[in-house]
């Protein structure tokens, strides 16, 4: 019986196995044949490639712009005020859906601004942040922790107000306080929310320090899409789009990795 047991769940992981392998085939099928359409659409007339580019285009640029050396400067500049709106904002907002949790008052007098906020396009702040912070990086990643931080903050409030409230009146009923709770049971239980804020996040911070530097930059892949477009270049557009697209994926695959490891210890 055992070895049945033993036999028919080894069948089910390399079911498993097998299924996840097809997945990651399919998914670089997929990605290899919208790209050789792209590049024979190209090739064969059937779209401007003035407007659209193609993958032979774009590698060409990549190319220039590596040897040149130019495109390590914007990438790094764009990285690092991502990363530093992403770790501001998510912590702020972590804070004041802590804050809004702990006193209830406080959660009903401002829920409705942050919900208002949510709903307020940040690019609408634009020049209202210049004014305050300049025109240097402080802008960008004020930006980018203005579109996380709000919401970071609506998403961890309803993950604490969804925690289990039967625990929590087991936990004041032995005598259990406001910061046993949520040590004890809030936190650790909305782990999983705090992940999955973090996977929104990367998204969120990387539209912001891009809307930033479309307003106030000098360096960055938002500045190279900005003067790509002014000059026509859309091949560089196209480039920096694809370049984007790259770093988000590999920040979002960083993410999943910690969600990883996270989750099995709780």
């Amino acid at each position: 019986m055992k070895n049945n047991f033993t036999r028919e769940h080894l069948l089910y992981l390399r079911k498993i196995k097998t299924r996840n392998i097809c997945v990651h085939i399919a998914q670089i099928g997929v990605l290899v044949l919208l790209l050789g359409l792209w590049e024979l659409s190209a090739q064969l007339g059937w779209s401007d490639s003035f407007i659209t580019s193609s993958p032979s285009r774009i590698w060409a640029t990549l190319k220039e712009l590596v040897a040149s050396g130019t495109i390590w400067t914007h990438i790094w500049a764009s990285t690092w005020e991502t990363l530093a709106g992403f770790a501001i904002g998510t912590a702020l907002g972590y804070a004041f859906a802590v804050i809004l949790w702990w006193n209830a008052f406080l959660k009903e007098v401002f829920e409705p601004y942050v919900v208002v906020l949510n709903s307020l396009p940040k690019i609408a702040l634009g020049p209202v942040i210049i004014i305050l912070v300049g025109t240097d990086k402080a802008a960008i990643i004020t930006m980018a922790v203005l579109i996380s931080v709000v919401i970071t903050t609506i998403t961890i409030l309803n993950g604490f107000l969804e925690t289990d409230s039967e625990k929590a009146l087991l936990l004041r009923s032995m005598g259990a306080n406001r910061f046993q709770i949520f040590t004890k049971l809030v936190a650790p239980a909305n782990v999983p929310t705090l992940m999955s804020t973090l996977k929104i996040n990367v998204g969120m911070a990387w539209i912001g320090s891009i809307m930033g530097e479309y307003l106030a930059s000098k360096e960055g892949l938002g500045y190279l899409l900005v003067y790509g477009k002014q000059v026509f270049r859309l091949d560089l557009v196209m480039t920096c789009t694809v370049v984007l697209c790259a770093l988000a994926g590999l920040m979002y695959a960083i993410v999943a990795v910690i969600e990883k490891y996270v989750t099995r210890r709780y």
